[in-house]
Protein backbone atom coordinates (compact mmCIF):
# COMPACT_ATOMS: atom_id res chain seq x y z
CA UNK A 1 0.00 0.00 0.00
CA UNK A 2 2.96 2.36 0.65
CA UNK A 3 3.65 2.43 -3.19
CA UNK A 4 0.00 3.62 -3.98
CA UNK A 5 -0.23 7.06 -4.84
CA UNK A 6 -1.93 9.27 -1.54
CA UNK A 7 -4.61 10.22 -3.92
CA UNK A 8 -5.56 6.86 -4.84
CA UNK A 9 -5.41 5.77 -0.91
CA UNK A 10 -7.96 8.89 0.18
CA UNK A 11 -9.92 7.71 -2.76
CA UNK A 12 -10.09 3.78 -0.94
CA UNK A 13 -10.63 5.07 1.96
CA UNK A 14 -13.52 7.28 1.08
CA UNK A 15 -14.82 4.12 -0.63
CA UNK A 16 -14.75 2.25 2.61
CA UNK A 17 -16.34 4.62 4.07
CA UNK A 18 -19.10 4.69 1.91
CA UNK A 19 -19.19 1.08 1.42
CA UNK A 20 -17.75 0.69 -2.46
CA UNK A 21 -14.81 -1.67 -2.17
CA UNK A 22 -11.69 0.65 -4.42
CA UNK A 23 -9.54 -1.76 -6.30
CA UNK A 24 -7.62 0.06 -8.21
CA UNK A 25 -6.10 -0.79 -11.54
CA UNK A 26 -2.63 1.00 -12.69
CA UNK A 27 -1.77 1.67 -15.69
CA UNK A 28 1.70 3.44 -16.63
CA UNK A 29 0.94 5.17 -19.82
CA UNK A 30 -2.19 6.51 -18.17
CA UNK A 31 -5.69 6.94 -18.82
CA UNK A 32 -5.93 10.57 -19.46
CA UNK A 33 -9.12 10.05 -22.07
CA UNK A 34 -11.77 7.91 -22.15
CA UNK A 35 -10.76 6.16 -25.36
CA UNK A 36 -7.66 6.07 -23.87
CA UNK A 37 -8.56 4.25 -20.83
CA UNK A 38 -11.01 2.10 -22.68
CA UNK A 39 -8.35 0.63 -25.05
CA UNK A 40 -5.92 0.30 -21.73
CA UNK A 41 -8.87 -1.87 -19.58
CA UNK A 42 -10.21 -3.79 -22.40
CA UNK A 43 -13.86 -2.55 -22.10
CA UNK A 44 -16.94 -0.62 -23.96
CA UNK A 45 -15.94 3.37 -24.37
CA UNK A 46 -19.08 3.60 -22.71
CA UNK A 47 -18.00 1.96 -19.51
CA UNK A 48 -15.85 4.73 -18.52
CA UNK A 49 -17.10 7.31 -16.07
CA UNK A 50 -16.02 10.91 -17.41
CA UNK A 51 -15.70 13.41 -14.45
CA UNK A 52 -17.07 17.02 -15.76
CA UNK A 53 -16.33 19.64 -13.57
CA UNK A 54 -18.06 23.06 -14.59
CA UNK A 55 -19.43 25.91 -12.85
CA UNK A 56 -23.28 27.11 -13.14
CA UNK A 57 -24.02 30.35 -12.20
CA UNK A 58 -20.51 30.39 -10.30
CA UNK A 59 -21.34 26.98 -8.22
CA UNK A 60 -18.87 24.31 -8.85
CA UNK A 61 -20.61 20.71 -9.90
CA UNK A 62 -19.92 17.26 -10.93
CA UNK A 63 -20.87 15.55 -14.11
CA UNK A 64 -20.62 12.13 -14.39
CA UNK A 65 -21.31 11.44 -17.81
CA UNK A 66 -20.66 7.70 -20.01
CA UNK A 67 -17.21 7.69 -22.00
CA UNK A 68 -18.74 7.73 -25.73
CA UNK A 69 -21.30 11.17 -24.95
CA UNK A 70 -20.43 14.85 -24.96
CA UNK A 71 -21.94 16.86 -22.11
CA UNK A 72 -24.47 19.27 -23.53
CA UNK A 73 -23.94 21.94 -21.12
CA UNK A 74 -27.36 23.48 -21.44
CA UNK A 75 -28.61 20.15 -20.09
CA UNK A 76 -26.15 20.50 -17.24
CA UNK A 77 -26.79 23.78 -16.18
CA UNK A 78 -30.96 23.31 -16.43
CA UNK A 79 -30.12 20.34 -14.13
CA UNK A 80 -28.70 22.55 -11.23
CA UNK A 81 -31.42 24.52 -11.21
CA UNK A 82 -29.10 27.70 -13.08
CA UNK A 83 -28.57 29.09 -16.68
CA UNK A 84 -25.23 29.80 -16.96
CA UNK A 85 -22.59 26.69 -16.98
CA UNK A 86 -18.62 27.11 -17.75
CA UNK A 87 -15.52 25.02 -17.99
CA UNK A 88 -13.25 25.43 -15.00
CA UNK A 89 -9.58 25.89 -15.19
CA UNK A 90 -7.46 23.37 -13.27
CA UNK A 91 -6.73 25.13 -10.73
CA UNK A 92 -10.64 25.58 -9.31
CA UNK A 93 -11.10 21.36 -10.24
CA UNK A 94 -8.02 20.93 -7.55
CA UNK A 95 -9.27 23.37 -5.25
CA UNK A 96 -12.83 21.92 -5.29
CA UNK A 97 -11.98 18.31 -5.65
CA UNK A 98 -8.68 17.61 -4.16
CA UNK A 99 -7.44 15.97 -7.47
CA UNK A 100 -5.92 16.84 -11.18
CA UNK A 101 -8.29 16.63 -14.13
CA UNK A 102 -8.19 13.60 -15.44
CA UNK A 103 -7.96 12.04 -12.17
CA UNK A 104 -11.32 13.17 -10.38
CA UNK A 105 -13.01 10.23 -9.11
CA UNK A 106 -16.71 10.04 -7.94
CA UNK A 107 -15.78 10.21 -4.20
CA UNK A 108 -13.03 11.41 -1.55
CA UNK A 109 -13.53 15.41 -2.91
CA UNK A 110 -12.51 17.97 -0.66
CA UNK A 111 -15.46 19.80 -0.76
CA UNK A 112 -19.00 18.64 -1.23
CA UNK A 113 -20.40 18.91 -4.81
CA UNK A 114 -23.58 18.65 -6.43
CA UNK A 115 -22.93 16.01 -8.42
CA UNK A 116 -24.89 14.52 -11.90
CA UNK A 117 -25.31 11.17 -13.54
CA UNK A 118 -25.67 10.45 -17.11
CA UNK A 119 -28.20 7.41 -17.41
CA UNK A 120 -26.00 6.00 -20.06
CA UNK A 121 -23.98 4.68 -17.37
CA UNK A 122 -26.80 2.72 -15.79
CA UNK A 123 -27.08 0.40 -18.83
CA UNK A 124 -23.53 -1.66 -18.25
CA UNK A 125 -23.06 -3.73 -15.62
CA UNK A 126 -19.96 -2.31 -14.29
CA UNK A 127 -18.23 0.90 -15.14
CA UNK A 128 -14.54 2.55 -14.51
CA UNK A 129 -13.88 5.85 -12.64
CA UNK A 130 -10.77 7.55 -12.31
CA UNK A 131 -9.17 6.63 -8.89
CA UNK A 132 -7.45 9.76 -8.42
CA UNK A 133 -4.65 9.90 -10.67
CA UNK A 134 -4.58 9.52 -14.45
CA UNK A 135 -2.89 6.32 -14.05
CA UNK A 136 -5.29 4.74 -11.66
CA UNK A 137 -8.62 3.39 -12.33
CA UNK A 138 -11.09 1.34 -10.58
CA UNK A 139 -14.23 -0.91 -11.30
CA UNK A 140 -17.33 -0.49 -9.59
CA UNK A 141 -21.27 -1.08 -10.26
CA UNK A 142 -23.14 1.72 -11.86
CA UNK A 143 -25.71 2.25 -8.60
CA UNK A 144 -22.86 2.36 -6.48
CA UNK A 145 -21.46 5.11 -8.38
CA UNK A 146 -25.16 7.02 -7.87
CA UNK A 147 -25.00 6.17 -4.21
CA UNK A 148 -21.55 6.69 -3.20
CA UNK A 149 -21.36 10.05 -5.49
CA UNK A 150 -25.17 11.55 -4.04
CA UNK A 151 -25.56 12.52 -8.18
CA UNK A 152 -28.51 13.01 -9.12
CA UNK A 153 -29.16 10.78 -12.43
CA UNK A 154 -30.06 13.32 -15.41
CA UNK A 155 -29.89 13.48 -19.01
CA UNK A 156 -26.78 15.15 -20.03
CA UNK A 157 -25.57 13.79 -23.00
CA UNK A 158 -25.53 16.25 -25.87
CA UNK A 159 -27.97 14.71 -29.09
Amino acid sequence: MSQVHKNVRRVIAAGESLGVTVEPRNFPAGAKTARDAADAIGCDVGQIVKSLIFGVDGEVVLAYVSGGNQLDESRLAAAAGGERCERVGADTVKEATGFPIGGVPPFGHTTSLTAFVDPDLLRYDEVWAAAGTWHDVFPLDPGALVRASGGAVVELKRV
